[in-house]
């Protein structure tokens, strides 16, 4: 699996001004339930991912400090509401 493309979303004002919204995507805590198979609940503690191998191969999608994968860490939208467009046409939604 690629690269995600990063979430954005553009949404019209009644002033006629687009304002567009980018997210950055942050990947929190490990929330991954080590004692599950005994009925328990156990995390590892790991605060924050990060990616074991270069962007783009498998070893990006597994922890380097807990080696567990992406998808058991807390996602989290980190929003950039400063940039406005004054462009209301269709391609400025992009």
């Amino acid at each position: 699996m690629g690269p995600q493309p990063e979430p954005t979303t553009a949404k019209s004002q009644s002033n006629g001004y687009t304002k567009k919204e980018k997210a950055a995507v942050r990947y929190g805590e490990c929330r991954k339930n080590h004692a599950a198979g005994i009925g328990g609940y156990a995390v590892d503690g790991c605060r924050e991912f990060m990616a074991s191998g270069e962007e783009g191969t498998p070893a990006a999608l597994r922890c380097a400090a807990c080696a567990c994968h992406r998808s058991f860490h807390k996602r989290e939208l980190l929003w950039d509401c400063s940039s406005n467009s004054n462009s209301t046409s269709s391609s400025s939604w992009r």
